[in-house]
């Protein structure tokens, strides 16, 4: 796919990504208030919508529809657009992250649960698609391996040798926020009767992501991370 079509995939769905950006910032919007006052937020908003429509068009194409991971890369472009508008006024990654992850902590306790049974159709369909993710087709892609648990340590898991999300903010220069938007991991994840853990991320500066899933596990949730937690 040349660039021109690749741009055009994403802005033939820009309302329905803009949609999605509105969403978000009617969540942001009480936590950003509480932080920065009305007048700031209506501003700070204002510049995340402006700087949200500058970076569709400029979405890696990494194979649209008929790839899955492409739904977590447009997803990751709100809060990044949310980071540089509050970069741009002398906010920390650590302030827009707080406020990120407030409001996913409350939007998503609104939502019901969701279930999961891991079965070998499951497996069989992550190898393949991990497989085919080595091929680096496209080069804003991730690059994963499944890996099949133990059953005592966990169940299942995945190691991301590279992210989307990750190449996407090094784009745009928002390398220092990724640890804060990666860290939404233990937010939303809620499956009934299973826990998530990831000792390692490459936005941490490690060689790749451990996601791990343990049935009747937990998951570590809270503020601050593990990586902000000693700093002043």
């Amino acid at each position: 796919m040349n660039q021109i079509d690749s741009r055009d995939y994403y802005l033939s769905r820009e309302l329905e990504i803009m949609d999605q950006f509105h969403n978000h910032a009617k969540a942001w919007k009480p936590f950003l208030t509480a932080s920065y006052g009305d007048k700031t937020t209506h501003m700070l908003l204002l510049a995340a919508k402006e700087q949200m429509e500058a970076i569709i068009p400029v979405i890696p194409y990494i194979g649209g529809d008929g790839n899955p991971m492409t739904r977590h890369l447009v997803r990751s472009t709100t809060s990044l657009a949310l980071y540089k508008a509050i970069k741009e006024r002398g906010g920390t990654p650590k302030e827009a992250g707080k406020v990120i992850h407030d409001a996913v902590v409350t939007s998503v306790s609104k939502l019901p649960l969701s279930s999961f049974y891991l079965t070998q159709e499951f497996i069989t369909r992550k190898k393949a698609e991990a497989e085919k993710s080595h091929t680096r087709i496209y080069k804003g892609d991730w690059v994963w391996e499944f890996v099949e648990g133990d059953g005592v340590e966990f169940d299942y898991g995945c190691d991301f040798l590279e992210c989307g999300t990750q190449k996407l903010y090094h784009a745009h220069g928002a390398d220092e926020f990724l640890p804060f938007y990666c860290y939404l991991d233990f937010a939303t994840h809620r499956t009934t009767g299973w826990g998530f853990s990831r000792t390692m991320t490459l936005a941490e500066g490690h060689s790749k992501c451990d996601f791990r899933w343990k049935k009747n596990g937990t998951t570590r949730k809270g503020w601050p991370p593990h990586f902000v937690k000693h700093k002043p």
